[in-house]
């Protein structure tokens, strides 16, 4: 039996296992009212929305959770509402009432309320985890929390600001996964040695979306259940399951043979070969994700200012776009991605190993020097990491490739262990401060730092930058602020250990019946309520 063979063979006894659940439909095709996904999910750490980080964590307690606050997937510019139908803000910028949305219910039964929704924003800042920063950078902490974010009355909730922010800032973090409105009663049933029901959340929901999580399993499987209550309308789909299939070959064949009705993770080439079938749909979502390099200032070379711009002439942008991503990314060099108001299209870089060289001469490296390089095995970023380590080759960088799952190699990155980091980075949500105050601030560079924003995972300690970009936050007139961005992305592109390669675009390939799924502009605004099937259109 070949490797191939043996993996399908344990694919398809999982999935058998997975389906052991759902009445028998046929053997041809997934039952009308699942919809299985093929998707790598070995990044997923937790599901506990004060936790999750990740980019398949975020997309599933997206489906499982009503943020207070959402915006139009098709123009990312209009907010709308979500658990709070509507806000006010006083005149002084500080202060923020909304009213919650009438008649909405968990999962559980319970009614939505206002303090549901204070006491979910509190417990994000009180248990502090790494996602706690997009509600910490407003002042609150532990201690003022409850004072700040609170509960006027059932149906009213208020968010006191010690200092007015531009307008839009707050609204925009509150449509992040910290501002999901969590069940308070569920959750703190299950409350342990005081830790706010954390360890439950992590393979459980307490949310009121159109899913609810009835499992999932570290590098197999995660299976929602919808909720036929769900205040938007039920969604058509019983189940959906994400099953972990790490081979984009593996995705092929289970897509051509019916065991699955989407894949995510299909090369180019594989998908080059469904164009033109009349059973495949191919789509291209962009995303406002980054493809970037992280160059850890721990290592005295790389902390060297042209080592770091000769990283940026090694990459042959062209060439890796063309002939690796074909379609999966395009050039984007600065911090803030296309689709982002003040958002730099500019591309400076071009790949140089001329210039490259005589910059690392000139750095004391004429005859280049040995780093590693961690990156993700079996997705796209390996063969980019593979490609690069040829062209740094060409200068006498000897760049040795650390493959890892994703957990693996993100869990190093945060501990600020590696040389190199290959990866990806999404906005946290839809305002330029997002990635500014990632890749632009570490207003504390020390190991134990409370805020461990992208730059002080790679030790790029930059006091003054960090300043001009707190000070971004505070300006209220829209066109001001953009500028203000566009002069931070500069700085940034010109002396920065990040080395901006490509803007995303998510190649997904479903099967011709279904229909519906939503491919938001950012990792967790893909949405599949609105997924059906048409049963009668599929060969029995």
């Amino acid at each position: 039996m070949t490797r191939l063979a043996a993996r399908l063979l344990l694919v398809c006894a999982g999935i058998s296992l997975v389906f052991s659940a759902f009445p028998a439909t046929s053997r041809a095709a997934t039952p009308d009212d699942v919809l299985v996904m093929a998707k790598r999910i070995d990044d997923i750490i937790s599901l506990d929305p004060a936790q999750v980080f990740e980019f398949t964590g975020a997309e599933v307690i997206a489906n499982i959770y009503d943020r207070l606050v959402t915006f139009d997937v098709n123009d990312a510019s209009r907010l709308e509402g979500g658990a709070a139908q509507s806000w006010k803000i006083s005149p002084d910028g500080k202060t923020y009432r909304f009213t919650m949305r009438p008649d909405m219910r968990f999962a559980s039964g319970n009614p939505v309320t206002a303090d549901d929704a204070a006491w979910s924003l509190q417990r994000v800042i009180r248990l502090g985890l790494s996602p706690a920063f997009i509600l910490a950078q407003f002042g609150l902490t532990a201690e003022n929390v409850e004072k700040r974010i609170r509960a006027e009355d059932a149906m009213t909730l208020v968010i006191e600001l010690e200092r007015a922010y531009a307008p839009s800032f707050l609204l925009y973090c509150l449509t992040a996964g910290v501002g999901s409105v969590l069940d308070r009663e569920l959750v703190l049933a299950h409350e342990k040695d005081g830790d706010l029901g954390h360890e439950w959340l992590k393979q459980a929901s307490a949310g009121s979306g159109p899913f609810s999580l009835i499992r999932w399993r570290a590098n197999q499987y995660v299976i929602l259940e919808g909720d036929s209550g769900y205040w938007r309308g039920a969604p058509a789909m019983h189940r959906v399951i994400l099953q972990h299939i790490a081979e984009p070959a593996t995705q092929r064949l289970m897509l051509e043979k019916g065991d699955i009705d989407v894949a995510r993770d299909l090369s180019p080439d594989q998908v080059g070969g469904l164009a033109g079938l009349s059973d495949m749909r191919i789509l291209h979502a962009p995303k406002g994700t980054l493809m970037y390099l992280g160059l850890n200032q721990k290592n005295p070379i790389l902390a060297h200012p042209k080592v770091r711009k000769a990283f940026k002439l090694l990459v042959d942008y062209r060439g890796i776009g063309d002939n690796i991503l074909r379609g999966r990314g395009r050039v984007h060099q600065a911090i803030i991605p296309k689709g982002l108001f003040g958002a730099l299209t500019e591309t400076p870089y071009r790949f140089n190993p001329e210039r490259a060289r005589k910059l690392l001469r000139e750095a004391g490296y004429e005859s280049g020097f040995a780093v590693t390089m961690d990156a993700s095995h079996g997705s796209i970023i390996t063969e980019v990491a593979q490609a690069l380590q040829s062209d740094f080759a060409a200068v006498g960088i000897e760049a040795e490739i650390i493959p890892g799952d994703e957990k693996q190699v993100l869990t190093k990155y945060r501990a600020r262990n590696h040389d190199i980091f290959i990866g990806e980075w999404g906005v946290d949500y839809q305002d330029p401060h997002s990635n500014a105050d990632a890749y632009a601030s570490n207003p504390d560079n020390s190991d134990d730092a409370r805020f461990r924003t992208l730059a002080w995972r790679n030790a790029w300690a930059i006091p003054r930058l960090s300043e001009l970009t707190a000070s971004a936050i505070l300006m209220r007139d829209q066109d001001e602020r953009a500028e203000l961005y566009n002069e931070i992305q500069r700085r940034v592109l010109a002396v920065s250990p990040f080395v901006v390669m490509f803007q995303s675009v998510d190649l997904i390939v479903e099967r011709s019946y279904v229909s519906g799924l939503v491919w938001g502009p950012s990792f967790d605004s893909n949405f599949y309520r609105g997924a059906v099937k048409r049963p009668h259109s599929r060969e029995k």
